[in-house]
């Protein structure tokens, strides 16, 4: 679940994907209506599977969330989720053993056992989607922290009194390099730049349409892309100095430029890392839209011995 869309997906023991469905995330429906539309969406992908062939239901969404609780603390993006205690009301609409995890972190899982991360004992996975988020895999296990908070990495601060973040914070990683950040910096400035083909869409501006006006070879699009990557790449600098990754992965919808992204993310780690992290190779998820829910669905398929 995440602020913008639901997906449910069904996922076998090797990580393929029978069903996938998704839906736009009523929010102002509040943490009751996201439920009704969960049990909805989980009645359409496991139409056909017998209760006796399910494992369990794994759910990933954004935190601050106590995953062991199973309860929500706090979503800075999601007006009215706080303290929700969200696998107890799943676990009696679906009937179903509910395991819970920060989305970030579910998708390196996923990536870790299915995707780019397999084979690797230690990378970094951070999805740049409405927000920023991520997850650690080090020294061969899930980086987990006090309380299981680690790896909120959208919120370090990047900029000194940069852009307000929904955390209450300035110039957090999120504030400045989300999907949302970009379609609010493009909205902003395809007013002011007569003839970019970001005009056409009036204030309904997106970061796809920003990808989509880069690769048409719209000006605005190339400079936005460009303060992009120059600003996921100042995060990534931070990421390959704390935690000395094999590879950093790239995931969520912005991902989807991850081509026009790649040579200025680049760039500014070969500019600004120490030497020694400069050929740490960042790359784009394997498992693509599909990171979070085979993620979610690993916490209940049977591990293989990873923790």
């Amino acid at each position: 679940m995440g602020g913008t869309q639901i997906r449910v997906a069904l996922v076998n023991g090797q990580g393929a994907v029978l069903a996938r469905t998704a839906t736009a995330t009523d929010a102002a429906g509040g943490p009751r209506a996201v439920v009704r539309q969960i049990r909805q969406l989980f009645a359409e992908v496991s139409r056909g599977a017998g209760p006796a062939s399910l494992a369990g239901v794994g759910v990933c969404m954004p935190g601050p969330l106590d995953s062991e609780a199973g309860v929500v603390l706090g979503i800075p993006t999601l007006p009215g989720w706080v303290d929700i205690p969200i696998v107890a009301w799943l676990r009696e609409a679906l009937d179903l053993p509910v395991t819970l995890e920060n989305d970030g972190v579910a998708a390196a899982i996923g990536e870790w056992r299915f995707g780019a991360g397999r084979g690797l004992s230690d990378f970094v996975y951070v999805t740049v989607s409405t927000g920023i988020g991520g997850g650690v895999i080090a020294d061969g296990r899930v980086l987990r922290g006090r309380r299981r908070l680690a790896a909120h990495l959208g919120h370090m601060t990047i900029l000194a009194q940069g852009a307000p973040c929904s955390c209450g914070n300035r110039g957090c990683w999120e504030a400045q390099a989300s999907g949302s950040a970009l379609g609010e910096l493009a909205r902003r400035l395809a007013a002011e730049v007569p003839g970019s083909d970001l005009l056409r869409h009036g204030p309904a501006v997106t970061a796809r349409h920003v990808m989509e006006a880069a690769r048409a070879g719209d000006a605005l699009g190339l400079q936005l892309v460009a303060r992009e990557a120059e600003f996921l790449g100042m995060g990534i600098v931070n990421l390959l100095h704390l935690f000395s990754p094999q590879a950093v992965v790239i995931g969520g919808g912005v991902s989807n430029g991850f081509d026009l992204l790649h040579p200025g993310i680049e760039a500014h780690v070969r500019a600004c890392a120490l030497p020694a992290f400069c050929a740490v190779p960042v790359v784009a998820a394997q498992l693509g839209q599909n990171s979070g829910v085979v993620g979610a669905a690993c916490l209940v398929l049977p591990r293989s011995g990873k923790p």
